[in-house]
């Protein structure tokens, strides 16, 4: 057994997480980071119809991406199983199936995502003045689609193999090098928002070749070996049952958020801008959240694996706590510090009096968020990955969609519409405690009996 799986099955339960919860961390980081550049430099440079055109990127981009972004979580699920029970030929046929689907589906997203993207952004009321750098952006941004899916197959094989500093080094360098084509194409060259997303499709592609590098020179039973990439049935099978049900919970999610992002257009591009700024800073809040539900579910499939119940207890309760307080630590400093994030990113007092008042409406619930997100993290490992997705699917689409859709018509506010998240975030964090205090922990503590 390999020295990662010795430490994340052997070593102290907060030791093993930290250390594999703190690279994954730093990744998400920098590349918040560079998101935020882009921002920054497109808002500063360009305008602030070009930022709300860049800005208001992420929900549709989620949307088309989010779904094969969760099938891959949930084979990174089965990678960690194999490997923490040792079976090399299991693990052999997962991690060169996934390979091959991702493959597919960034063939799939270029073609989706340049075909409908002018459809979708009017079908999410993007205003006139918006559109037309939003349409470049975007088919632009999807012409990259393959790398962008592929860095994220190879990070997650390498990451639920107990290997998160090699993606984090990878995602340092591209988002050092999208930084630096940015600041050249847009403050250099003066060169319009199309750029921005050409940098991004470059520095993905380095992170995506530096990934599947090392993925081929490994000499385990996870490397990659090109000519065994294909679909093996009984594996497809099984990656779809684990990921699918991930896939669905991050479309639900995107589609939801899509759908409160046609809200916001109809306040117009300085309601967009601001709105944009304040998702870019509330993108560093997600850095605790997504780095331990990301451990949670590779710790507890990997002990699973292992038989180590007693573990996957204790990992479930450092990582939930954790991963709490550090949220709502962010969330202290975002809400306090508001205006000079949002100032940041443009100084119109409209765009910064938006992005502040989304900002002081969520901050302070970051807790619940966590809870949320770190809970259906957890419940991956597991490998119940259908609860999540219901949750997800009920609460944070369909209850936040009716929401938003019944109250603008009685309070034509944007305030109505950054309420919805607080409210959905608290009734999955109430859902999702009651099924882990009542059904995963007695089922984990039959198992170890």
């Amino acid at each position: 057994m390999s020295q990662n799986v010795r430490g994340l099955t052997t070593r102290s339960v907060a030791t093993s997480m930290l250390l594999f919860a703190i690279p994954i961390f730093f990744s998400n980081l920098f590349q918040q980071l560079y998101n935020a550049v882009d921002s920054l430099i497109v808002g500063n440079f360009i305008g602030d119809e070009a930022l709300a055109a860049v800005g208001s990127s992420g929900s549709l981009i989620f949307l088309l991406t989010g779904f094969v972004n969760g099938v891959s979580l949930g084979a990174g699920v089965l990678v960690a199983r194999h490997f923490g029970s040792g079976d090399d030929d299991s693990l052999r046929r997962t991690v060169h199936t996934t390979v091959a689907l991702g493959l597919a589906a960034g063939a799939a997203l270029t073609v989706i995502g340049i075909a409908f993207t002018p459809q979708i952004l009017r079908w999410m009321g993007t205003p006139d003045n918006v559109i037309g750098n939003s349409v470049i952006y975007f088919r632009i941004y999807f012409m990259g689609s393959i790398p962008v899916v592929l860095y994220n197959v190879g990070a997650g094989i390498l990451q639920s193999t107990g290997d998160s500093r090699s993606p984090m080094c990878y995602l340092i360098a591209a988002s050092l090098l999208n930084v630096v084509l940015d600041l050249l194409f847009i403050a250099g060259f003066h060169m319009g928002v199309g750029s921005a997303a050409v940098a991004t499709i470059l520095s993905q592609t380095l992170s995506a070749f530096l990934a599947f590098r090392k993925l081929s020179r490994e000499k385990s039973a996870f490397g990659v070996r090109w000519r065994q990439v294909r679909f093996h049935g009984p594996t497809l099978r099984a990656v779809i049952r684990q990921g699918v049900p991930s896939g669905v919970q991050n479309s639900v999610i995107s589609l939801a958020n899509v759908v409160v992002q046609a809200s916001i257009n109809s306040f117009g591009s300085q309601a967009m801008a601001g709105c944009a700024a304040y998702t870019k800073v509330e993108g560093f809040v997600f850095l605790p959240i997504t780095s331990f539900s990301m451990a949670l579910a590779t710790f507890v499939s990997q002990n699973l694996g292992a038989k180590r119940p007693d573990r996957v207890r204790k990992g479930m309760r450092f990582g939930l706590l954790t991963s709490v307080c550090l949220a709502e630590g962010i969330g202290v400093i975002i809400f306090l510090l508001a205006p000079i994030f949002i100032h940041a990113f443009n100084s119109e007092a409209a765009v910064v009096a938006f992005g502040v008042q989304q900002a002081h409406t969520a901050s302070l619930f970051y807790f619940l968020l966590a809870f949320s997100h770190c809970s259906a993290g957890l419940l991956r490992g597991l490998g119940r990955p259908i609860i999540p997705m219901a949750v997800m699917l009920a609460i944070w689409c369909a209850l936040r969609i009716t929401y938003i859709t019944v109250a603008l018509r009685f309070i034509h506010s944007i305030q109505v519409i950054f309420w919805a998240y607080p409210l959905t975030w608290g009734i999955s964090a109430l859902l999702f405690a009651l099924y882990l205090l009542f059904r995963a922990l007695p089922s984990i503590n039959r198992s170890a009996s």
